[in-house]
């Protein structure tokens, strides 16, 4: 059985990743092909559709996709769901790559493609590290997340829970009653990252 699967971000999503031109180059290739259809965001790992059609694969089956950007968010998530597939006797057809089988040749491709994706894992720590020490020459500069609110506002929220209640302060300030939690035991001198009992 030949299953083709198209993934899209969202209803009105074009640059050549629709519903229909997806369809369109499956079926190009695999004109009997079954396709079946999910609109998930790539940041999503949870897809219930691929989740599905992943369990009921079965030896000489084959999943179709246009592009691995279809099938994963990353390429090492790709690469660690066709080696499963593999593992099932499915063979994999990523259109704009190739057929991908357990065989010399579809082990080759997932090597590379592994080997493309420690790059750019690589590139991007590099990236960021580069950005740190530039950051780091302003004499501003604090390390981690950015404060939300500053220690007027959250001094300003304490002092209102002494007459109100966490929701009440919530809803005049917008400040999360965890973050009011997190300063008041600050303020009494706890750790925030330690237990108290």
């Amino acid at each position: 059985m030949i299953y083709g699967y198209a993934r899209v971000s969202s209803k009105s999503q074009q640059d050549n990743n629709s519903f229909e031109q997806q369809s369109q180059e499956i079926f190009a290739k695999y004109p009997n092909a079954k396709i079946v259809y999910e609109q998930f965001t790539g940041t999503t790992t949870h897809r219930p559709v691929l989740d599905d059609v992943v369990g009921s694969l079965a030896a000489n089956d084959m999943l179709v996709v246009t592009k691995l950007d279809r099938l994963a968010r990353t390429t090492t998530e790709g690469i660690e769901l066709v080696r499963s597939l593999f593992q099932k006797k499915v063979s994999v057809h990523v259109l704009n790559v190739g057929l991908l089988e357990e065989t010399a040749m579809g082990d080759f491709f997932l090597t590379v493609m592994l080997a493309v994706a420690e790059l750019e894992r690589n590139q991007i720590v590099e990236r960021c590290q580069a950005g740190k020490l530039i950051a780091k020459q302003d004499p501003d500069f604090k390390e981690g997340r950015p404060r939300t609110y500053s220690n007027k506002q959250i001094d300003h929220a304490l002092e209102l829970l002494k007459s109100k209640t966490y929701k009440q302060v919530e809803e005049l300030t917008g400040i999360s009653k965890s973050t009011m939690i997190r300063a008041k035991r600050a303020a009494q001198g706890f750790s925030t990252s330690v237990k108290v009992l």
